[in-house]
């Protein structure tokens, strides 16, 4: 029988309940995932058959880990000689999803070898469709529809409600072509691989109860998470015997705007009334200080299970409030900290990590990491200079800095789209390893230009024209004369605004990428730069300064991954860190301004909450008095938020007035700061 003894009593009560309904109330750092791996491997010491037991997840990664930790608790049993050894079905809803219907989906009228059509797929059959359709229909954007397309084919008859008439009415009329032309290719996409689940069990009871006699024992991971389709698809394989557990914590139920609905967790009795609950409390992570002050914080959202987080690991250090003048004087406040950390304190780079609200706030972090030499890695959003737009304006720059940057030329050639297209392209580059010659010149030459046909050759006369003439008049510009403006109408220009709204789906994303590119921009002409130079120096010092250091992470061996960690409040959830700074809390950040408007500062709070339980030894929170918006300060506000933390917990400083360290203190820390110089030296470490 599996070994319980080291779990605490009510880790032990969840994992040894094993029949009927079941939700365990998984408070942050409680050990959520040893309880569910522990969970299964009870079952299979108690003789459950492993194929009877089915573990949903959200992401792969955890469906991995889990059968890992699982595989170390109970070794794999085969059920004759020579086959393969049986184990517990983990997996995504998805990969669930897709298992079911290669058995059944002929039932539906598809063959078993169904493809899995991926987003731009969809957004081609979507763009065939507006093809076909009469005049009017000019100016919508496929990728538009199909996002569109997708939230009426997963929202509730009030939920279609919000969408607008218009729009609702053209995606419905793309919506039955859409899907005549998917059952044509014997193809779904990823909203059928559930949808069509669901319609199979409704329409074909045997394939349901065919499902429900393999999945016998059913737990559903982070179940706050979990949508309408997916708790009913739940609900449907639970059956009447309720072998159900569900795992979760609604105070860490964030992910609303992308259709989670926190009432599953909350509403849960309505479907499963002899549930038992269980609350896991004590929390493995951080300390008593931070539990109390996330606590506080959570107690005000109205609609909740109660939960009070405790710890073994003491009161530990107060919570710092660091004000800042505004943004760039936050970043340089908490680079200059995790300096010191590292240095002084001995405290490596790797457990430290810096939180933030949106990706955008990222930009003048990076800036101020990569200035002081600190290593890090972006999670859950990609780097401020690896975005798509980014790394399009920084290619126009470098062309028209430099004609001859092969690489940055074919990126841009056809960026926004100007009738140049990859076959003519290629020839281009072929003309080039012929002439031994730059993309460019073999751009210009006459020869290379008559191989086209008219349209071609005009559209290539026209992107050199604008290339050489934007070129022009940054080298004859006066001394001084400002980078940003120049800069911003060479994307006005070639259409490059109106390019980002037409290839992202989600207007809000579309106007994020856009901010994103008229912060760098408003960056050229920062007080640090030079103006006394002419501009195409000016833009070549620039363009050094934002290039990306390509030798981060290419240092000793033995300090790879020790890389401070930037992350969004919403990447963040699963994670911990010793050191958490969490930057940028203001109104209008966190909570977020459209909050108020859509009804959503309970979930803003518990993305504050989320954000707060990720540390385990330290916490440092900031805020702006003024922040950059397209390079103008404007002024900000405290985040509401911070008036519900206990004063008693938390010490408020000013990053200009830092307190001076104690003679003692500073004595033990000078003499650590002195030990590790000579251990790095290959010296013995001094005696203190």
């Amino acid at each position: 029988m599996l070994d319980v003894s080291g779990l605490n009593p009510q880790q032990r009560e969840a994992v040894t309940t094993v029949q009927g309904p079941v939700l365990i109330l998984a408070g942050a750092g409680t050990g959520k995932t040893r309880v569910i791996t522990h969970r299964m491997a009870w079952m299979l010491s108690k003789g459950v058959s492993p194929g009877h037991i089915l573990a949903v997840t959200f992401t792969n990664k955890a469906a991995r880990e889990m059968q890992e930790r699982v595989n170390k608790l109970v070794p794999r049993r085969r059920s004759t000689p020579g086959e393969p050894a049986e184990r517990p079905t983990l997996c995504t809803f998805h990969s669930l999803c897709v298992r079911i219907l290669r058995r059944h989906i002929d039932k539906l009228g598809y063959k078993p070898n169904f493809t899995i059509y991926d987003e731009a797929e969809q957004v081609g059959v979507v763009r065939r469709i507006l093809a076909k359709i009469s005049q009017g229909t000019d100016k919508v954007k496929p990728r538009e529809v199909l996002a569109v397309l997708s939230r009426i084919r997963n929202a509730s008859p009030e939920e279609r409600l919000v969408i607008d008439p218009t729009t609702l009415a053209l995606a419905r009329h793309v919506q039955r072509g859409y899907e005549s032309s998917l059952r044509a290719a014997n193809a779904v996409d990823f909203d059928d691989l559930i949808l069509l689940t669901l319609r199979l069990f409704k329409e074909h009871p045997d394939a349901l109860e065919d499902c429900r006699s393999r999945h016998r024992y059913i737990m559903v991971d982070e179940y706050q998470d979990t949508n309408g389709s997916q708790f009913e698809l739940v609900r449907l394989l639970a059956g009447a015997t309720h072998n159900l557990c569900v795992v979760g914590d609604d105070d860490q139920s964030i992910y609303g705007w992308r259709g989670a609905k926190i009432a599953n967790l909350l509403d849960f009795e309505k479907y499963f009334p002899e549930v038992k609950v269980v609350r896991l409390e004590q929390n493995y992570r951080s300390t008593n200080n931070i539990l109390r002050a996330a606590n506080h914080v959570i107690s005000n959202n109205p609609r909740r299970r109660g939960k009070q987080l405790w710890s073994e690991h003491g009161d530990g250090e107060k919570i710092r409030l660091i004000a800042c003048e505004h943004d760039d004087a936050e970043a340089q406040f908490v680079v200059d900290e995790i300096q010191v950390a590292k240095t002084i304190r001995g405290i490596r780079w790797g457990d430290q990590a810096v939180l933030f609200r949106t990706n955008q706030q990222s930009r003048p972090i990076e800036a101020a990491l990569r200035k002081a030499g600190v290593r890090y890695r972006i999670i859950g959003g990609q780097s401020f200079f690896d975005r798509l737009e980014i790394r399009d304006f920084l290619a126009y720059l470098k062309v028209l800095h430099n004609p001859h940057d092969d690489a940055s030329l074919l990126r841009i050639a056809n960026v926004p789209a100007r009738g140049l297209s990859d076959a003519t392209l290629e020839r281009i580059l072929t003309a080039s390893h012929e002439r031994k010659s730059s993309v460019f010149a073999a751009m210009r030459h006459t020869d290379v230009q008559e191989q086209f046909q008219e349209r071609a050759r005009l559209c290539l006369k026209d992107f050199l024209r604008f290339l050489e003439d934007t070129r022009h008049r940054l080298e004859t510009s006066p001394i001084g004369q400002l980078l940003a403006p120049w800069a911003e109408s060479v994307m006005t220009t070639v259409g490059y605004w109106d390019h980002l709204r037409g290839t992202e789906k989600n207007p809000e994303i579309a106007d994020n990428r856009i901010r994103n590119l008229k912060e760098l921009i408003a960056a050229l002409d920062a007080p640090e730069v030079n103006r006394s130079l002419p501009a195409l120096e000016r833009l070549g010092e620039s363009l050094s300064d934002m290039a990306l250091d390509t030798s981060r992470g290419a240092d000793d061996e033995d300090k790879a991954g020790d890389e401070v960690t930037l992350i969004t409040a919403h990447s963040c959830k699963g994670l911990e860190f010793p050191h958490v700074y969490i930057v940028g809390l203001e109104e209008g950040l966190l909570p977020h301004t459209r909050s108020k408007d859509e009804g959503t500062l309970d979930e803003e709070r518990r993305l504050f909450y989320v954000a707060l339980t990720r540390a385990m030894r330290t916490l440092t929170l900031s805020y702006c008095a003024a922040r950059k918006k397209y390079g103008q300060l404007t002024p900000s506000h405290p985040s509401s938020f911070l008036r519900e933390l206990p004063m008693e917990l938390v010490d408020h400083e000013t990053s200009a007035a830092r307190k001076p360290v104690a003679a003692g203190q500073g004595k033990s820390l000078f003499a650590g700061m002195r030990d590790r110089v000579a251990q790095a030296n290959g010296g013995a470490p001094a005696s203190t």
